[in-house]
């Protein structure tokens, strides 16, 4: 009888696997995300300068320590809910190889870094918006992640932030088109990413907003920001750009567009930044779509 407990114990970690991870913990293929940041530089011609250069890079690796702090309190404190889920069962924090406690130290210290590091670009700017993004993030971990339809909001509102700090970086002027294009473009992306989750995951109670939500709705979500988005594009790239560049680009946009929603139509887009690093086709439309702009920034 005394053999029970043994059999459910479970079995020793080794440094070697927890520091393993930790590292995936951190989500480093979700660093992708924070490419946003260069969004901005690129479009006003200051990615290949070199302190346009310097401030960006300073920017991406402060939202990379912010997010990965962010991912991992977001792990601790979803870690009985995770474990119901046939995918994100298998986190470190989930599955037990990372403890909650050390997640959220972890966390923790790279979330008050974060800042620190955005700090090096010499402004108090910057390092407000990381913290901005930061308070967002925790906001949406600890209550607006269970409020319908404000979830969409809120992940959509990361991105932005994301974006509006490349332009801080860097020191350039944020124009109204380019927030709507940001901020239309995310919200489809996350009305892509519920509706993949709930055709997954239908009837499971992991994300306490899912039940909240009919296919049909985040299909509407999605077509309406696709729509309002291709149009703000397009009069950008006519009206405030001289020469063929920009106008071009309208093409690859659409298709990117196009592209994603197919895709989770199809039943993909649970993990967007996953599509931007499998799919060929999406890799070939915004490669060619980023080429034209960058011709038009230096050639016009």
């Amino acid at each position: 009888m005394s053999a029970g407990p043994a059999l459910t114990r479970r079995p020793a970690v080794s440094r070697r696997s927890r520091a393993a991870g930790l590292v995936r913990a951190l989500r480093p293929r979700q660093w992708v995300k924070n490419g946003l940041v260069l969004a901005a530089p690129l479009a006003a011609g200051e990615l290949f300068t070199p302190t346009g250069a310097r401030a960006a890079l300073i920017a991406f690796a402060a939202f990379c320590l912010a997010a990965s702090g962010a991912y991992l309190i977001n792990d601790a404190a979803d870690a009985a809910a995770d474990r119901l889920h046939p995918r994100k069962r298998h986190r470190p924090v989930a599955s037990g190889l990372i403890s909650v406690p050390l997640a959220r130290a972890a966390g923790a210290v790279l979330a008050a870094s974060a800042p620190a590091v955005a700090a090096l670009t010499g402004g108090w700017r910057l390092p407000a918006v990381v913290a901005g993004y930061l308070a967002l993030t925790l906001g949406y971990t600890f209550w607006l992640k269970r409020q319908p339809v404000v979830d969409l909001v809120a992940v959509a509102g990361c991105h932005v932030v994301r974006a509006l700090a490349g332009a801080v970086a860097v020191e350039v002027p944020v124009t109204s088109w380019f927030l709507v294009v940001i901020s239309l473009g995310s919200l489809q992306l996350v009305a892509g990413k519920r509706e993949a989750e709930r055709r997954a995951n239908a009837g499971s109670a992991t994300r306490a907003t899912l039940a909240a939500y009919t296919p049909g709705y985040l299909a509407q979500v999605r077509t309406m920001c696709s729509g309002a988005m291709i149009v703000t594009y397009c009069l950008w790239a006519l009206n405030d750009h001289p020469g063929p560049f920009h106008a071009l680009s309208i093409v690859p946009f659409v298709l990117v567009v196009l592209r994603h929603n197919l895709l989770v139509d199809q039943g993909a887009g649970e993990e967007p930044e996953e599509l931007a690093l499998r799919d060929r086709p999406l890799q070939i439309f915004i490669a060619v779509q980023l080429a034209l702009l960058v011709l038009g920034i230096h050639l016009t």
